[in-house]
């Protein structure tokens, strides 16, 4: 089906992985950078096996990776990618 992302998820991309540089290095935070790409294939090859989340906010669904949940919509023949969120990020940002 494949994926696109949002400006608010490229935005998120760019937030964890410098937060990740900081706090880890720049070794394991492209390494983490990769595994959440990885995860987007995942989800835009099978986007139905992940969990609805319509008590978050309807029609998203979300897959965790690592610390962060990613929130997605099916939108036609795509997948997009809304949000990458941790958990101290979730009550303002949905």
């Amino acid at each position: 089906m494949g994926y696109r992302l949002s400006n608010e998820a490229k935005a998120d991309l760019a937030r964890i992985y410098w937060h990740g540089v900081d706090r880890f290095g720049e070794l394991k935070a492209s390494q983490y950078l990769d595994a959440l790409i990885r995860r987007f294939g995942e989800i835009g090859d099978s986007a139905l096996a992940f969990p609805a989340v319509d008590h978050i906010r309807a029609g998203y669904r979300r897959s965790v990776c690592g610390v962060d949940s990613i929130y997605y919509r099916v939108n036609g023949e795509a997948v997009e990618i809304m949000r990458i969120l941790g958990r101290q990020d979730l009550a303002d940002s949905l």
